[in-house]
């Protein structure tokens, strides 16, 4: 069972290695949720996430025995990389299992911590399977990312830090997907402070533990569809699932598109990377419905690819209206375009790409189309650009931005 010991024991083992992220008051999020809301960092944490403290700890409570033998996980990212460091930090070898989709940039980040990467399978699934099969085959000391109650213990030391720097925190909001996190957090939080709230958050594609909570016993899934990668899991952890039922007061679905809308809001309000699972918990702050509280959000991790960052960037600045194209038909006249850039340029609107078609007709009276992509304040300046546009007499239809940085 997890134990107040099994923290204190968790919280003097991480000691000299991990950083206390402190807490960030979000003026913003405070604002529009009337509640004093402030964010748990771990994506300033070592490896960028949470997940090396229940490694390190996992680890380190391991006999010689099976030290000796050599680690194995299975991880698309964080906890692949929580595995790395802390078998590196303990002079240890690890082998770790990531699938064949994993981001070139986590797999690298994965061997510059020493350990071995094997990339086999579509998903994190069949990584997993693999994993399995090779600690098997191999003697191999498997280190499960979530379904662990040493993993548990020192994921929840991040309750410890919270409640140290804010003892009056009324409600802890965290990501969840195995239950790891959410176990080791609720379950010390409670004891520390019965009173206070744990909310957790799934993306609403991947729900598994909001689902078995509710039917009361632990539920796979057929399939998970979502952006927030590091919590797609089918199946909930059978060993964290009893803590989860006991000390997570409820669990919140949230929309994919939100977390779009969360990390712009994160990135240019607090300058802070956080990747799609750890805004599960940001999102949710739209959902709290609660005045008056002192809320903590843990921002679970920030490994994210550049790739995916510039994509999170221009979805998210389209759907705010931010950024916005049209087309429209032209006279093929000297002068032509530079009627409209000027019509554009009265609104205050910034033209950040053109793109010109002279062979779209034969009628040399609407022969080019015109493609502009246009920089805006919002919604409300898009539609107000949009009018003007009609008023003088073009007929533009607004079409879906292609790259917006490239």
């Amino acid at each position: 069972m997890l134990t107040i010991d099994h923290f204190l024991d968790a919280r003097q083992i991480l000691e000299p290695v991990i950083s206390k992220t402190p807490l960030i008051f979000s003026n913003h999020y405070s604002r529009i949720t009337g509640s004093k809301v402030y964010f748990k960092p771990e994506n300033l944490q070592l490896t960028g996430a949470y997940k090396v403290r229940g490694a390190f700890v996992k680890i380190a409570r391991l006999a010689d025995d099976q030290k000796k033998r050599g680690l194995i996980t299975a991880s698309a990212g964080n906890h692949a990389q929580g595995v790395a460091l802390a078998a590196q930090l303990q002079k240890l070898k690890a082998t770790i299992v990531m699938p064949n989709t994993t981001p070139l940039v986590k797999v690298n980040n994965t061997r510059a911590y020493g350990a071995k990467v094997v990339l086999h399978g579509e998903n994190y699934d069949e990584a997993f399977a693999h994993a399995c099969e090779l600690a098997q085959k191999k003697g191999l000391t498997f280190i499960h990312p979530f379904n662990d109650l040493d993993i548990a213990s020192g994921q929840g030391t991040i309750a410890f830090e919270i409640l140290a720097e804010r003892p009056e925190t009324d409600i802890i909001i965290l990501p969840v997907g195995g239950g790891g996190l959410a176990a080791g957090v609720a379950t010390l939080a409670k004891m520390l402070k019965p009173g206070i709230q744990v909310i957790g958050v799934e993306p609403a594609g991947a729900a598994s533990m909001k689902l078995s909570c509710e039917q009361g016993c632990v539920c796979s899934l057929a399939t998970v569809d979502t952006i927030a990668d590091g919590v797609a899991v089918k199946r909930p952890g059978d060993l964290v699932f009893p803590y989860v039922q006991a000390n997570v007061d409820r669990i919140l679905a949230v929309e994919d598109i939100e977390l779009i809308d969360a990390f712009l809001t994160v990135m240019e309000t607090h300058k802070l990377i956080v990747e799609n699972a750890g805004l599960l918990s940001v999102a949710a702050l739209g959902h709290l419905g609660a005045k008056g509280k002192n809320v903590v959000s843990i921002l679970s991790g920030g490994n994210m690819d550049v790739i995916t960052m510039a994509s999170m960037v221009q979805h998210g600045l389209i759907l705010r209206g931010r950024v916005f194209s049209f087309s429209v038909l032209l006279p093929d006249r000297p002068g032509e375009l530079e009627k409209i850039t000027h019509v554009i340029a009265s609104q205050k609107g910034n033209i950040i790409r053109l793109e010109h078609n002279q062979f779209v007709s034969l009628n040399r009276n609407t022969a080019v189309e015109l493609k502009v992509t246009i920089e805006s304040f919002g919604h409300d300046h898009k539609e107000a650009i949009m009018k003007v546009l009609a008023d003088q007499g073009y007929t533009a239809r607004l079409v879906q931005p292609t790259a917006v940085f490239d």
